[in-house]
């Protein structure tokens, strides 16, 4: 584990497995450091601890992740929420608090994560989502529930031209950006045990999502409508450029805290 984890993340994964295991919140768990662990939570707890050092996700162990301050179901369904999606969320609500009643559409939806957000920051709004894998909308579903809004959910695949009787405000998407050739670059907790499917683009043509979502934003957005995309650190001048290219104007990169382009918001 020591050469996995440092003994900072040591501390927090111990804690959040505890929680889990015993539910208990981990203040409960400081004040009673005598809590006896019963036979079966010992062998949930080094189950769990081997599955740590064979790099599977804590989150998925515990089947739950934050996001905004909210609280999500995960699974191996779904990609497990980025803070540096976090940052696109706060942009599009900072662009749009003071706004009227808008339609919002989120495209790749996973867990709902941007969905739900934006539906609990921004409640003005009416949120639609799409995912084309039904593990994922099950869980972005129960994510909905989970926080208390309601979102119109729909097996869409984006890629097959799909037409919508609703006009949207603002289209958002975090599609797959990863090209084949970045694999090895990948950790293996994201690469063996998150969705590829949710993940990953052919190197022929790693732009194919933004291409056919600005194509799609063309016919569906509203007249002062906004795209708002999380892209691949090292495409951002491309996707910029393929938002010029598609009519669309005011296009701006955003960087993340990182310092690396990650974010793209473009108008019709």
């Amino acid at each position: 584990m020591q050469t996995l984890y440092s003994s900072s993340e040591i501390s927090n994964l111990y804690y959040m497995l505890l929680e889990k295991i015993i539910l208990q919140p981990k203040s409960a768990i400081i004040l009673n450091r005598n809590t006896k662990l019963s036979i079966f939570q010992k062998k949930q707890f080094a189950e769990a601890v081997e599955k740590l050092k064979n790099h599977f996700p804590i989150q998925y162990i515990i089947g739950k992740a934050n996001f905004m301050d909210y609280e999500f179901e995960v699974n191996s369904s779904v990609l497990i929420p980025r803070p540096e999606t976090e940052e696109l969320v706060e942009w599009i609500v900072n662009d749009n608090r003071n706004s009227q009643k808008i339609n919002i559409l989120d495209i790749g939806t996973g867990s709902a994560c941007i969905a739900v957000s934006l539906k609990k920051l921004l409640p003005q709004s009416s949120v639609f989502a799409i995912d084309i894998s039904d593990e994922a909308l099950e869980t972005a579903k129960n994510n909905a529930k989970l926080n208390n809004v309601e979102i119109n959910f729909s097996k869409t695949d984006i890629l097959q031209n799909p037409l919508f009787s609703s006009q949207f405000d603002i289209i958002v998407s975090n599609p797959p950006y990863i090209t084949e050739s970045e694999k090895p670059e990948m950790s293996a907790s994201v690469l063996d045990f998150e969705p590829n499917l949710a993940l990953f683009v052919p190197n022929a043509s790693p732009l194919i999502f933004y291409e056919k979502i600005m194509q799609f934003a063309k016919t569906h957005l509203t007249a002062s409508g906004k795209i708002y995309f999380e892209i691949n650190r090292s495409k951002g001048q491309e996707i910029f450029n393929l938002a010029t290219q598609n009519g669309f104007c005011d296009c701006l990169l955003r960087k993340d805290i990182s310092g690396n382009d990650r974010m793209l918001r473009a108008s019709k």
